[in-house]
């Protein structure tokens, strides 16, 4: 993906905010994203 729009920070009730965006490398750097925890390992 070139650019990744990441929702969360849980599913259902608890989700529907915009918890991280940008090209993978940049989500990766966000603390608060399950998405971005995944992308920093696989991105070493």
């Amino acid at each position: 993906a070139d650019y990744i729009i990441d929702l969360g920070p849980e599913g259902g009730d608890k989700g529907g905010t915009i918890v991280a965006c940008g090209t993978p490398e940049e989500v990766a750097k966000v603390k608060g994203s399950y998405t971005g925890q995944y992308l920093k390992k696989m991105l070493r």
